[in-house]
Parts: C-alpha cells; structure tokens; sequence
C-alpha cells in the first residue's frame, strides 16, 4: 500500500490524545474519523487535530469506504466486540491493551483475525519503548539474560478518574488491563513461555467493585522470574517502573526512559526513530499495512499473556 493510509480513531480521551500525538509525526497516514462518547468534545479535538469527520457510532466509521485501519482507544470491556466489528467490516484494526477481559472473546478475535489476513494488533506499548527495546537487543545479542524481573505499577486511583482527572464512565482493572503490559513483557524479553503464575489481591472496592492492590508472581521455561506488585491505592510517584536484574548488568526502566543500577541514565535516543513509545507502537502498525505482515504484538502473538491473565483470575475467584 503506497496512498495514503486513512484512519479512524476510536475514543478521543487520555489515550487517544496520545495516538493523534504520534500519527502527527508519521508521514503518509491521516485521521479521518473520530469517533467519541460526548459529540462536543469530539469536536473540539476533531477541529485541534483537522479531522473532518466526527461521531459517536463506531460503526458510522466503519461504513466509511476511505477508512483502510481503525485505532480503538475504549473502553476494555468493549475491546474484543470492537475489534471483531472492525475486521468483519475489512478495516485493518490496532486496540489498546487489553486485548480482551474474557479469554474466550480473545481467542475469537484471533480466530477471525488469521482468517481475514488483516493486520490486527493489540497496543502492547512495553514492547516498543526505547528503554525495553535497548534491553531487548542486549538479550538477542546474548549480551544480557534476565534472572529476574521486579515490576511496580502503582496509581491514585479511589476515584474512577482517567489519565487526565476526568471522570471514567467504566472501570479500570489491574489484572486484565495494567498486569497484561508486564506478563506480556516478561514473555516477550525472556523469549520463553511462562510456565508458572501465581496472584493474591486485598480488598475489594465498596464502590468500585475491584481489587485495589494486587501481587503476581511469574516463571519462564527458561527459569526467570518477575515479581509484579500493583496499586490502586499509591499516593506518591505514578505509573510502571521495571527493574531487570541480569547476568551482566541491571537496567530499571521508566517509560521511554532507562537507567542502570546505580541510577545512572543511559542514551537510548538512537534505538529507534522517536522517544515515544505510542509513535513507535503506532509506525510498527501503518509499517505491517504497508508491508503486507504481522506486526509485532499481533492479537495471535500476544494472545498467550490472555491466557495467564484467565488462569490468574480463576485463582483469585
């Protein structure tokens, strides 16, 4: 494909502020569509971004024949019915993390998805951020080998508030949604199936109806291991910070950022073409359209993290 890619985009909040962001950087690939929950704010970012067209209907996007690829930025819960829609419609289609909250309705989206010979992918930024792909090239390289991972994802969230402080009308989870980024993660660096997974959460939410803090353990075949800890409830620094102790060396891993073990920043700025791991995600998405390939984190080549995600939440229940 050598005209120009045309998109739709699919949730115009916290996230999907961050795609538009990225596609402004990548050449050959427009926005098109818009598509949101409040039509007035859907403008208003339509009109700061030059999209001309605007809605609250996924599927008036879908109908429109210039659409090639759809972005989905919604809510979890809708991320598996959404992407199925988008390829049963012909559209090539990328979904934010996660995949799916249900294991079944993932398999279903890869079902479909291998049938179609569409480019489906699902947003696993981790994959992609400069400070994860420098480790990820020591590993290949067999310059490093992970004996352990330990991950802390923390927020403040008692509120069901997004990344912005506005109101959420559904809520987050940290098994399904914020756990996915580092199994998938920890697979994806050791280059080796987890074969053991344990978790324990505390109480659950009088309101919210969910587990504010969680723990998880994980093995690889090969014998690393990750712990995870993740928190609702963390009222201090904010976000995902990876500590990668290694044979060799120790990397911790802030975003896009990357640090040894004695705190000492490391210049990742020539890994890649940006410093922004939504961009990159995105280029390796319009780059599998163009090239007629699967893109790293395929639904079908992410679909084993759904699998631990589902035995982790049996044990739980």
């Amino acid at each position: 494909m050598s005209k120009t890619i045309k998109v739709a985009l699919a949730g115009a909040g916290a996230f999907g502020i961050k795609h538009l962001d990225g596609i402004r950087n990548i050449d050959g690939v427009e926005v098109v569509s818009l598509i949101s929950r409040d039509l007035d704010k859907t403008r208003e970012v339509a009109q700061k971004y030059g999209i001309p067209h605007v809605t609250t209907e996924l599927a008036d996007s879908l109908a429109l024949p210039e659409v090639d690829a759809v972005i989905l930025c919604t809510p979890t819960q809708m991320h598996a019915s959404q992407t199925l829609a988008c390829l049963q419609a012909g559209k090539h289609v990328q979904v934010e993390i996660p995949l799916c909250d249900v294991l079944a309705e993932g398999e279903e989206v890869v079902r479909v998805a291998q049938a179609s010979g569409l480019v489906a992918m699902c947003g696993h930024t981790r994959r992609f951020n400069p400070s994860h792909q420098y480790v990820h090239h020591k590993i290949k390289a067999g310059e490093f080998n992970i004996q352990q991972m330990d991950v802390q994802t923390y927020f403040f969230r008692r509120t069901n508030m997004n990344a912005l402080g506005q109101p959420r009308s559904w809520t987050d989870h940290l098994l399904w949604h914020h756990a996915a980024h580092t199994v998938d993660l920890f697979a994806y660096q050791c280059g080796s199936p987890i074969v053991k997974a344990n978790a324990i959460q505390g109480p659950i939410h009088p309101t919210l109806g969910i587990a504010m803090d969680m723990s998880i353990q994980l093995k690889a075949a090969n014998g690393a291991i990750c712990t995870l800890s993740l928190s609702f409830n963390n009222d201090g620094p904010l976000g995902t910070f990876f500590r990668y102790i290694g044979d060799t060396a120790t990397y911790i891993a802030r975003y896009d950022d990357l640090f040894n073990g004695k705190d000492e920043k490391i210049d990742v700025s020539q890994v890649d073409v940006s410093m922004n791991g939504i961009e990159l995600q995105d280029r390796e998405f319009f780059a599998a359209i163009r090239e007629g390939r699967q893109p790293n984190s395929s639904v079908a080549g992410v679909l084993a993290c759904y699998q631990v995600l589902h035995q982790l939440e049996q044990q739980l229940a």
